[in-house]
């Protein structure tokens, strides 16, 4: 194994990779942009710690659930656009069951993540072990679920359960954040349980991805499902647990995004998946599979909800007009991701612990065989 070592650290040597460059420009990108939005927008308070917290982790944190669901799937070469649906069922089946059966409200949680879970494995099965294109399954997934909800119930459905609303309005406030009002009194900043529990969910995402085998694999089956077989990885298993992974989280987006707004509705998870989609693109996932970072998504989804909190500021009030904003900068990663696949044919898009495992692997064969990979 002594002459395994400088073949892997000459890959470690090497300049970053799409990874790594692909997460600079997201973290610069979105560092620009609050940091001039604070500067413009002092007037409004957009610089305060509560503003800060509203914004990013508050308001909307089922988006950074769903977005790390797309992240899993697209790392692995694949797609799933029915999170969307999934959340508006998730949604409407615990208001239902909340307001109209007055179930104990400890069991949304269950049924949360048995729905969503549901549709991973079923998606997965069809994706991983049958081979149908992921974006037909999971299109008639989302059509499955957007038809269920309105089975359950064609309209709008108030949660009246007094543990869940509670849930729904606990504030956990962090006193060593605040600014002062011009009365005197402090503007503490605060979580509500929704965040707490996505910003939880983004580490055990970043350990898996980066410290477990099932991670590995990922990135491994996503880069070349070849070479991933020819380390003895299963593409197939690889990408069934990716499916089951985003529906579970699916499954938590959906009760996060109930907890903040205690409610189930027909229209409620529309267009939902797009968004996911973008942020996880703006932060650096490719759509070839085999690159992105759960961190790089973080911040993708950072730049997604800043923009939509700043266009209305700067006096463009048409609602389309963050959507408009948001495809612009998807427009131009993607343009960028198709820039940096043709200048590096090689492997270095994977992060740096990935590369060296294979460099030693492909390294290994070409001994054993004489054939080079």
């Amino acid at each position: 194994m002594g002459d395994l070592k400088p073949a892997a650290l000459s890959v470690k040597n090497k300049n970053l990779g799409n990874t790594g460059i692909l997460l600079i420009i997201t973290i610069a990108l979105f560092l620009v942009l609050y940091i001039t939005s604070v500067v413009l927008f002092k007037e409004s308070n957009f610089g305060r710690y509560t503003m800060f917290f509203n914004t990013f982790f508050n308001e909307k944190p089922y988006l950074l659930a769903l977005s790390l669901a797309l992240t899993v799937v697209m790392i692995a070469g694949s797609i799933d656009i029915s999170v969307g649906g999934v959340v508006g069922l998730v949604a409407m089946a615990i208001s239902v069951l909340l307001t109209e059966h007055g179930i104990n409200a400890f069991w949304s949680i269950p049924v949360a993540l048995g729905i969503g879970l549901a549709f991973g494995i079923a998606q997965g099965f069809l994706v991983g072990y049958m081979n149908i294109q992921p974006f037909i399954v999971t299109l008639v997934g989302m059509f499955f679920a957007r038809g269920m909800i309105s089975v359950i119930r064609p309209v709008s459905v108030p949660i009246t359960n007094p543990v869940f609303l509670a849930w729904s309005d606990a504030k956990l406030y962090i006193p060593f954040l605040y600014n002062v009002r011009r009365n005197g009194t402090h503007d503490v900043a605060y979580l509500v349980p929704a965040g707490i529990v996505v910003l939880v969910v983004l580490v055990i995402i970043i350990i898996l991805l980066k410290y477990t085998r099932f991670g590995r694999s990922l990135y491994a089956v996503g880069g070349n499902a070849q070479s991933a077989l020819l380390m003895g990885i299963d593409p197939q298993r690889t990408k069934f647990l990716a499916h089951a992974l985003a529906g579970l989280l699916s499954g938590i987006g959906g009760l996060v995004f109930t907890l903040g707004m205690p409610s189930g509705s027909p229209d409620y998870g529309r267009t939902y998946e797009i968004h996911a989609i973008s942020s996880s693109v703006i932060g650096g996932v490719m759509f070839s599979g085999g690159v992105g970072l759960p961190i790089g998504t973080f911040f993708g989804v950072l730049i997604n909800l800043l923009v939509q909190r700043v266009v209305p500021l700067l006096g463009l009030l048409e609602a389309s007009w963050p959507t408009i904003i948001t495809a612009v900068f998807l427009l131009a990663f993607i343009v960028l991701q198709s820039v940096l696949s043709i200048v590096s044919k090689t492997d270095s898009g994977a992060p740096s612990w990935l590369r060296i495992r294979k460099a030693v692997i492909f390294k290994k064969k070409e001994e054993l065989t004489g054939i080079s990979p």
